[in-house]
């Protein structure tokens, strides 16, 4: 294949090129008086036939006589012709071909006829191509640029005189950046010169555009370039077509930022949480500085009042950071006069858009000037914040950098993402007015402060769960019991919400009765599941409003200061930790018994001698599993935490909430610490008694005797009557030894232990009866009694208070 072939087959070539056309020259009687090569090839006729023969007689068929006189005809009056006639070639046949003609003026005037001809076919493709680049440089609406190897303009077509402003002869020889500002200028022509060294094509590639000639006015363009070649593979140059693509990609953006919005705004259940997303979304996709403020009700999870009415709250500002600007003004209230726009958005419910911010009066007010993020503030958009028909707060806007005005797209994209924000915001606002109901209910129902016992030292921690968690049911309880004994309880709710907190109360208010009761730990846990399992059959079918209790885990326990014996029993409850006077840290090894409500398993108690000064720990779960660590690990950091020397108990729970909890722990944290105390041997008082007539007597003087040892020798007639009818009591209805035990400390405390499991009564005696008015004395002279079983007996005991000066009180 020749080179003129290889060169039409790759691009649009001029079939009338000298090396591709046949040509032909007639004289001016239509004889020919030259005949090419090409000629000769492309009709057949040889020089020979063709030389000196009039040109209609050899190509032209008699039908087609009159199409082609018309055609010289016109070319005769306008001196050339172009256009497509039928011809004969040496075979017959008919073949029509695209002519060019045009007159020849010889030296002695006569006019010859230089006609250049070629295949109609390739000419109709010529015209198409031709008409193709022409509509591409003067009537395609995009833009499109010829650059020489060094960058330099060649030509541009009309779009981009159009797009720069100045006239297309006018751009050739130039540089782009003459027409860009720097920035956008070095971008474009580092891919065109990428272009042209490697030869890989670039397709729609988006880049910014902003002109000189306008520079405020930010354009982002579709760029394609393509390298420019000779026949012979040397590079001419680079096109590149340049279309103007800003809506279409400020369209597709903000269609991405409320997709990003749907996944970021919304996250968690908490209002400033929730706030701060929605200003960090919009930021700087939308503006340049954000601020969300709400109405101060929304901020504490209540309610705004209907007409929006109050002052305002600004919970979360976000910005670009930049030297030259302000800082946003900080979180606080804010306040307005009447004529603000932020009264005029809240009031009328709608949105305020200002494109140019030229003065205070655009704001109503000095003050409301001094709230614009930065002195170059200069475009303002501000949305009210409605969710379900209430207005929660205003989001504010401001473009600062940004050179070009908030558009009405803009306005439809922020009142978007307030609508969407607002109701995220409704949604925490809702769960914190809910989670704070549940929190109060459960924190009325936690013991507020504990009081000083004689048995022990107390401190205590509760750390409610991260609000996302909802309310726990964990909960702990410190009980006086008699014989200056106390319990020490710890339990914990399985599930979260307002129902865990009220069977939580529940439960506490049973272990309370329970204990009161001075029923032994593990009659205590018993008698808990009991009541678990009726609530929760009370509960079937559970439904969406009262969900079904599932169980509760729990751990009693009673220390006796006077025997350094603290019996415990557990309900599926972590086991409690112990550290001796020593330092000694260690896990009590306790039968774990089921989860209160399951059934099925008995609960055991087990009694442990505590030394003076041990130290006891009480938790839930929720400490040793916070973060996700594995329980054994928590353990382990617990007792190293309550190992380290402390000066307080109070500390001792401060080391341990820092060793083992974050700052919002997924679960409720209950932590119950106890010192144990042991009563000083002057403090108590014991005997053991033969049964018979005379215990009670021999009860009456050993207590005398010892009340004025003590310095109680006021007390010694009230005493003498409640030992005297306790004894008696012991002797008429119980066998075997009589115990007698005096306890001094803000009371005198009478305990009288005998072997029987029988329970005294009080009633009252008739004027007739001769007796039975014993216990009622016990009930009129004490300020409490009761009665206590233990494994070998019951003891029956009463309390007498003292005055501050260790006397006894007047009845």
């Amino acid at each position: 294949m020749d080179v003129s072939a290889k060169t039409f087959s790759e691009g649009p070539e001029d079939p009338f090129a000298v090396r591709r056309a046949a040509s032909a020259v007639l004289d001016h009687r239509g004889r020919i008086v030259g005949w090419s090569e090409r000629a000769e090839a492309l009709l057949g006729h040889r020089p020979q036939e063709a030389l000196g023969r009039e040109a209609v007689d050899l190509l032209v068929e008699p039908g087609d006589l009159g199409l082609v006189q018309e055609a010289a005809t016109r070319c005769a009056g306008e001196g050339g012709w172009f256009g497509v006639v039928p011809v004969r070639d040496r075979d017959g046949q008919r073949v029509e071909v695209g002519c060019r003609v045009r007159a020849v003026r010889r030296a002695d005037t006569e006019v010859e006829w230089f006609v250049v001809a070629a295949p109609a076919e390739e000419v109709i493709q010529w015209e198409t191509d031709r008409s193709v680049l022409d509509g591409l440089f003067r009537r395609s609406p995009i833009g499109l640029s010829v650059h020489a190897p060094d960058l330099s303009i060649l030509r541009v077509n009309r779009a981009i005189a159009r797009f720069s402003g100045i006239p297309t002869e006018q751009h050739r020889g130039r540089g782009t950046n003459e027409f860009l500002i720097p920035t956008d200028s070095e971008t474009s022509e580092a891919k065109l010169r990428e272009v042209l060294r490697t030869g890989k094509s670039a397709i729609f590639a988006e880049q910014p555009c902003r002109l000189r000639q306008d520079p405020d006015q930010e354009l982002v363009v579709s760029v394609s370039a393509f390298r420019l070649e000779d026949p012979a593979g040397r590079v001419l140059g680079v096109t590149q077509t340049v279309e103007d693509v800003t809506d279409r990609y400020r369209s597709r953006r903000r269609l991405a930022l409320l997709s990003e919005a749907g996944s970021r705004i919304g996250t968690t259940l908490d209002v400033e949480r929730t706030a701060r997303e929605l200003a960090e979304v919009a930021v700087p996709e939308l503006a340049d500085f954000v601020a969300v403020d709400l109405l101060e009700p929304v901020t504490r999870g209540a309610e705004p009042t209907p007409d929006a009415s109050g002052s305002l709250y600004r919970i979360a500002t976000h910005g670009v950071s930049l030297e030259s600007h302000q800082p946003m003004p900080e979180e606080g209230t804010l306040r307005f006069t009447p004529n603000a726009l932020q009264a005029q958005c809240l009031a009328e419910r709608r949105p305020v858009h200002r494109t140019h911010l030229h003065s205070t009066d655009e704001w109503g007010d000095q003050a409301q000037a001094e709230d614009t993020p930065a002195p170059g503030a200069h475009s303002l958009i501000m949305v009210p914040l409605a969710a379900r028909g209430l207005v929660l707060g205003l989001l504010s806007l401001w473009r600062v950098d940004r050179p070009e005005p908030f558009e009405t797209d803009d306005l439809t994209l922020a009142e978007e993402l307030a609508s969407r924000a607002a109701l995220s915001i409704d949604n925490a606002r809702r769960y914190t007015q809910q989670h704070q109901a549940a929190l109060t209910l459960q924190h009325s129902l936690l013991p507020r402060d504990v009081p000083e016992y004689p048995a022990v030292e107390i401190a205590h921690r509760y750390r409610p769960a991260d609000p996302a968690a909802g309310v726990g049911g964990d909960w702990f309880d410190v009980i006086a019991l008699s014989g200056l004994r106390v319990a020490l309880v710890v339990g914990d709710v399985v599930g979260h919400g307002i129902h865990a907190a009220a069977t939580m109360g529940r439960l506490r208010a049973a272990v309370h009765t329970l204990a009161n009761l001075d029923l032994t730990p593990d009659e205590v846990v018993s008698n808990l599941d009991e009541l678990v399992d009726r609530l929760a059959a009370e509960q079937e079918p559970a439904d969406e409003h009262s969900p079904q209790i599932v169980g509760a885990t729990c751990l009693y326990a009673v220390y006796d200061p006077a025997s350094r014996c603290c019996t415990f029993a557990r309900a599926g409850h972590p086991p409690p930790a112990v550290v001796g006077p020593d330092g000694h840290a260690r896990v009590l090894d306790l039968p774990a018994g089921p989860p209160l409500g399951l059934g099925g398993l008995p609960f055991e108690s087990t009694e442990v001698e505590l030394a003076e000064g041990s130290l006891l720990a009480l938790y839930t779960n929720g400490l040793i599993e916070a973060g996700g660590q594995d329980p054994d690990e928590g353990l382990s950091s617990l007792l190293s935490a309550l190992s380290v020397p402390a000066g307080s108990l109070e500390e001792t729970c401060k080391a341990a909430e820092d060793a083992l909890l974050p700052d919002r722990p997924a679960d409720d944290v209950a932590l119950l610490v106890a010192r144990t105390r042991v009563l000083a041997a002057e403090q108590v008082a014991t005997w053991r008694l033969d049964s018979g007539p005379e215990a009670a007597g021999r009860a009456r003087a050993l207590t005398t005797e010892q009340l004025n040892r003590w310095g109680l020798d006021e007390m010694a007639y009230t005493a003498e009557l409640i030992v005297s009818e306790l004894v008696t009591n012991a002797y008429r209805y119980a066998d075997g030894v009589i115990t007698l035990r005096l306890i001094r400390d803000r009371s005198l405390i009478c305990e009288v232990t005998d072997s029987s499991s029988t329970s005294p009564h009080l009633r009252r005696a008739r004027n007739t009866d001769e007796g039975g008015r014993g216990l009622f004395l016990v009930a009129r002279l004490t300020e409490r009694w009761g009665t206590r079983y233990g494994r070998d007996g019951k003891t029956i005991w009463a309390e007498h208070p003292l005055t501050p000066q260790g006397g006894a009180v007047t009845l």
